[in-house]
């Protein structure tokens, strides 16, 4: 026979090549093995169901609540500077035992050094808050009523739901006006509309003239600082941990109706207390100075404050904080999760072990007729991978849809990332193929001899 005539494979041996054809018959024969034990293999696809499952659905409720946190700090602006007034340490045990005006808080002057001190400081929002009953008639709502001036909205991005706020002029002429937010109206004006209509707080009569969407409380007391207390009798004494529905009326209607000193009753005793702002707002111009300034802010009131009677919050370091939070939570969340997929590798190894020992007779006919040691590692691995495929198929699509019943049963958001499905399914691949490793060599090294004498 000559070398240009090779001769021909004899039908039925297996050669050395691996074909686009041998490759279908072998992932053929795969599919047809796992499918003759189907419930061992549905039991075996489980682990890594529940494994692909629970690594989405986790990642996306941790996405989800990370969201809602950093939009909630967003809303606040992340170019602003949030101060309050705090009463301090001193004056609370103090004001216990006898009856005096206290003086504390930011004011006015404050304002102006900061302004006149800082180029980098564009806006300054003032504001005041007071606890008072809000009325509409026979409902009555216990909220923070909000002195505040036009701009405000802009500062704090809050969108209008319906009317308007009031204008620079209606706050020059401290107009009896005020715009509910979102959760006032609702409790107040449950079953009509509130533009228009009028609600009563102490002995003035407001008219509504907008409704805006609630905001995001800044609790002081996360800085290390301790919240102020209620600024009225009506305040219940747990105030600072509780979260009030809000009126806002301009600054000067505020002070004229309010004043600057607020009266506290108290069991045996009153206390009167003297705060010109309660909250105020700074806002600068550059992103990158907001850290900057605001250690330069704290220095200024420092020098002018003896006690520590006023509270600063950074929203876009607390914002940084939430990413870094998020980071770490998907991390943990990730890793608990990966746990069911080792879990089902470990499940998967144990079936193919197992398959191993029952097909001994099965491998030595083949490795007889031809088969070599690498036609042996990948048929028991393609019968891994697609164990492993499966339940990662299966895992992907119930891990999409439980964080849509999640949201919909328990309204908490959830977000399914497009990498999470991705990084899901990948794992499960390669924990078939790690764990499918073992039991193919395995089967692979058996001696074809005493493997065809295996009964």
């Amino acid at each position: 026979m000559s070398a240009s005539n090779p001769p021909r494979p004899v039908r039925g041996v297996y050669t050395r090549r691996l074909t686009p054809a041998r490759l279908t018959r072998t992932i053929a024969l795969g599919f047809k093995s796992v499918w003759l034990h189907k419930l061992r293999s549905l039991l075996t696809v489980l682990g890594i169901v529940f494994g692909v499952c629970s690594v989405i659905a986790m990642l996306a409720v941790g996405e989800g609540a990370s969201y809602e946190a950093q939009e909630q700090i967003r809303r606040l602006g992340s170019n602003n500077i949030i101060l309050r007034s705090v009463k301090p340490q001193e004056e609370q045990r103090i004001s216990s035992s006898r009856s005096y005006v206290l003086e504390y808080g930011l004011t006015y002057l404050d304002l102006q050094r900061i302004h006149e001190s800082i180029p980098g400081v564009s806006v300054v929002v003032p504001g005041r808050i007071i606890h008072s009953y809000i009325w509409n008639i026979k409902l009555r709502v216990d909220g923070e009523i909000v002195g505040t001036v036009p701009w405000f909205p802009t500062m704090r991005s809050l969108n209008l739901i319906q009317g308007r706020f009031f204008t620079e002029q209606e706050e020059k002429e401290q107009k009896n006006v005020c715009v509910l937010g979102e959760q006032a109206a609702d409790e107040l004006f449950p079953m009509a509309g509130a533009i228009g209509k009028s609600v009563r707080i102490g002995l003035n009569y407001y008219t509504v003239i907008g409704v805006i969407e609630s905001e995001t409380s800044v609790n002081p007391a996360a800085n290390g600082a301790n919240p102020a207390e209620a600024q009225t009798p009506t305040a219940p004494k747990n105030a600072e941990n509780a979260t009030f529905p809000r009126v806002y009326i301009p600054l000067s209607a505020a002070t004229a109706h309010f004043g600057e000193v607020l009266l506290k009753r108290r069991s045996g005793s009153f206390e009167a207390e003297r705060v010109e702002l309660h909250e105020a707002t700074i806002q600068v111009s550059d992103l990158n100075d907001v850290e900057t300034i605001s250690i330069i802010v704290d220095e200024i009131l420092k020098r002018h404050h003896k006690k520590n009677d006023y509270a600063m919050t950074v929203p876009l370091e607390l914002l940084r904080q939430a990413e870094r939070t998020k980071y770490i939570f998907n991390i943990v969340l990730g890793a608990i999760a990966a746990i069911s997929l080792l879990v089902g590798g470990i499940g998967i190894m144990n079936i193919m072990l197992a398959s191993v020992t029952e097909r001994t007779r099965e491998i030595g006919i083949r490795r007889a007729l031809g088969a070599k040691r690498h036609d042996i590692i990948l048929q028991f691995l393609i019968e891994t991978v697609i164990l492993s495929g499966t339940g990662g198929v299966i895992g992907v699509l119930l891990g999409i849809a439980i964080p849509f019943f999640i949201t919909y049963f328990s309204k908490m958001q959830t977000i399914v990332t497009p990498w999470a499905p991705i990084i899901a399914f990948s794992i499960s691949g390669l924990v078939g193929i790690i764990f499918g490793i073992y039991p193919a060599m395995r089967a692979a090294n058996m001696d074809p001899v005493e493997a065809l004498r295996h009964e």
